[in-house]
């Protein structure tokens, strides 16, 4: 399922247009999407917890050549499914 899908399937769940749907989609998006950069956690009771976690600087090495590169420190967004989504695809 891609986005044009999922908006499809909220407007004709909710009675929607296909354009409030796609607001309400973005919106939604948008929301978790900034919760997270501030460093927040979203929860979802059922579906699940989104929230951020930090990647440690390591030492790699490009496949190709086998040098040795440095990977730098970021962070990354994390997806913890809950009881009732892991349920309900079981």
């Amino acid at each position: 399922m891609n986005k044009n899908d999922l908006v499809a399937a909220v407007a004709s769940s909710t009675g929607m247009s296909k354009s409030d749907a796609a607001k309400a989609v973005d919106g939604v998006v948008d929301s978790i999407t900034s919760a997270l950069k501030n460093g927040s956690e979203v929860r979802l009771v059922g579906f699940g917890t989104f929230s951020v976690s930090h990647r440690k600087a390591t030492t790699g090495r490009n496949p190709r050549t086998g040098e040795s590169i440095q990977i730098a420190a970021t962070n990354v967004p994390k997806f913890k499914s809950g009881k009732a989504l892991k349920a309900a695809v079981n």
